[in-house]
């Protein structure tokens, strides 16, 4: 929001939240409807194709951020090293506003001007004219109109906002207050406009030159340099015809400055050409892929979840995640996102942080949670995993957090496997289970004499129930399959507090994988649920508690985190992530994986040291 609101900020629709795509349902309707029925001398192939066109924008635009957040999640030839936050995220959250504003205007435009009913495919008088007429014209005067949003009286009421955001990204190109859009739209319709009232439009001139103010556009705010040396070197003079994404980056940076659309030239001619363009083009260039300290690995959980990290949708990512009704309309995109990762086969870094000076990576391996429990895959997946624990070895990382990845012991012995392989690796793989106990201990209820542990048993399990027994504190079993196994694995008195019963009344209920619907509902009303594995249950239950995996609070210095983690809220991360960090900040020099587990007690005091803070749900306060 712009730090003055003035008249037209608010876009007309936004009181229709998601619905607002209804307002182009009729005329997309009516479109397609009428080229169906109508004789093939009657249709109007133009009309017909704005609805196809609209959707082909929305994925270049979606296209232009994938690319770009992997390309800042890398670090290379990035030009502004600045953290986006949440609030960038929500603020950029409508930029497909103005694709729907275009629409409304060509859906009117084709029925208020007869020369745009029937529009042929190619002119190519059409497409030279829409050239000249945005290379003088439009180019020349946006950079004054530019200029003028930059006055105190406008630059506070509109281009403020947009102007919010210092770190762009390819949607930061669109997002600007309702009036801004509609001066742009008259701006872009110059060329379009004329080459229609002349009757020399096209399909394809008017679709391309949308197509090249997209991509230029998302170009220029990708902040990534992209555009090679050898490009100004065999044509010198394009350094005024073209600009790059440092070039306008300098814009977001120093505010009065290389104003130009796409072409330079005027900041050339009229003195606002930044001294710095060309220096911080060079500098972007060198800049090499960031080296990480910590390295979080994780994998896909379901088909969907693609769709959920940095890289997919942005305001999908920034949100806990669940499944929407719409994903079930593109099921062809998931996928092919499925085929990709079948095909691809390699793990991918999707994003970039830092906290007290560590260098933070999270890496995907594209693999998804129901193959982790099919016994043919065990080998690939242990390959990849290996791979990229000897790949953090080469990019000389302290750490390597297994995350996902380190709940089956039937598949690498809890990450023991990496390290038999490989005795002399310098980077720590750590799987996190003392912290994710640590969380738990801390997460029963004061007070609290007898629980129930439920749940394929884990690792986290076996401590927590140790654990807890050592304190006193009664664990129920009511499987006796599993009450023996940990009966078993119990080597001192402590097995005195670890009982099988049949009863389902203690309301502290600990549960992990293969908890089953009925006895979920066999629990007493008001029972809370704290999940001891990485996926919580399914709620089914209105008149219980239900807490989060295990899970801390962030602290406000970790910088550029905009993305949430799985199902878990904002600025939250889970134990096992933020195990990896405090192992690198404490520099402890051994592994913790395999059956090995680093002291409890000093880990979790480790955590709050270093400001990660308990998550506490308002349900707690009952307890």
């Amino acid at each position: 929001m712009a730090t003055k609101p003035g008249i037209l900020t608010d876009w007309p629709w936004t009181p229709l939240g998601r619905f607002k795509y209804v307002i182009l349902a009729p005329w997309a309707i009516h479109s397609t409807y009428s080229f169906i029925i109508k004789d093939k001398s009657e249709r109007s192939l133009s009309l017909f194709l704005i609805f196809p066109f609209l959707l082909w924008r929305m994925l270049h635009n979606q296209i232009w951020i994938s690319l770009s957040r992997y390309w800042t999640a890398k670090g290379k030839n990035s030009i502004i090293d600045k953290s986006i936050e949440f609030e960038q995220v929500d603020r950029e959250s409508n930029w497909d506003d103005q694709i729907l504003f275009n629409g409304a205007l060509f859906y009117l435009a084709s029925k208020t001007l007869t020369q745009a009913e029937n529009l042929p495919l190619w002119r190519t008088d059409g497409v030279i004219m829409t050239i000249l007429l945005h290379s003088g014209p439009v180019e020349f005067l946006y950079y004054w109109l530019h200029r003028a949003l930059h006055h105190h009286y406008l630059y506070s009421r509109y281009h403020s906002h947009h102007h919010s955001s210092i770190a762009t990204e390819p949607i930061t190109s669109v997002i600007h207050p309702f009036a801004e859009h509609i001066a742009y739209s008259a701006l872009f319709s110059i060329p379009m406009l004329t080459a229609i009232l002349t009757d020399s439009a096209s399909i394809a001139s008017i679709a391309g030159y949308l197509t090249y103010i997209d991509f230029m556009n998302n170009m220029g705010h990708c902040n990534h340099e992209l555009i090679p040396k050898w490009l100004f070197s065999i044509f010198p003079p394009l350094k005024y015809l073209m600009y790059t994404p440092s070039f306008h980056s300098l814009h977001h940076t120093q505010f009065r400055t290389n104003y130009s659309l796409f072409m330079p030239l005027y900041d050339y001619l009229y003195g606002t050409m930044d001294k710095s363009t060309d220096e911080l083009y060079e500098i972007s260039h060198k800049r090499e892929a960031e080296l990480p300290d910590v390295v979080h690995l994780t994998h896909l959980t379901t088909p969907e979840s693609i769709y959920q990290l940095r890289l997919g949708f942005a305001s999908l990512a920034s949100k806990p995640y669940t499944s929407k009704w719409y994903f079930s309309l593109i099921w062809p995109v998931t996928l092919w996102s499925m085929m990709l990762n079948w095909l691809y086969g390699r793990t991918f870094i999707v994003e970039r942080y830092h906290f007290n000076k560590l260098r933070l990576q999270s890496w995907v391996i594209p693999k998804y949670r129901i193959q982790y429990f099919l016994q043919y895959q065990n080998e690939t997946i242990n390959s990849l995993i290996e791979e990229a624990i000897l790949e953090a070895e080469e990019r000389r990382a302290k750490v390597l957090s297994l995350g996902l990845l380190n709940q089956a012991k039937e598949l690498n012995r809890y990450g023991a496997l990496y390290v038999e392989r490989h005795p002399k690796l310098n980077v720590k793989v750590v799987d996190g289970s003392s912290l994710a106990v640590a969380v738990l201990l801390n997460s029963i209820p004061r007070g609290t004499t007898q629980v129930v542990l439920r749940g394929k048993l884990t690792k986290v399990a076996y401590a927590l129930a140790f654990n807890l027994c050592q304190r006193g504190i009664k664990v129920v079993t009511i499987i006796e399959d599993e009450f023996l196994k940990l009966n078993k694995s119990f080597n001192t008195n402590s097995e005195s507090n670890l009982v099988f019963s049949a009863s389902f009344s203690p309301k502290i209920w600990l549960v992990g994988d293969g908890l089953d619907k009925e006895e979920q509902l066999k629990a007493p009303k008001g029972t809370l649920f704290i999940p001891f594995s990485q996926f919580p249950p399914k709620k089914l239950r209105k008149d219980c508690y239900y807490h989060s995996s295990p899970a801390m609070v962030t602290p406000r210095s970790l910088e550029n985190l905009h993305s949430c983690e799985n199902w878990l809220p904002r600025r939250v991360m889970s134990a096992w992530r933020i195990a990896g960090i405090v192992h690198a900040l404490e520099g402890w020099n051994e592994h913790e994986c395999g059956y090995t587990m680093s002291n409890i007690e000093k880990v979790w005091q480790a955590s709050l040291q270093h400001g990660f803070q308990p998550l506490l749900f308002p349900t707690e306060s009952k307890y």
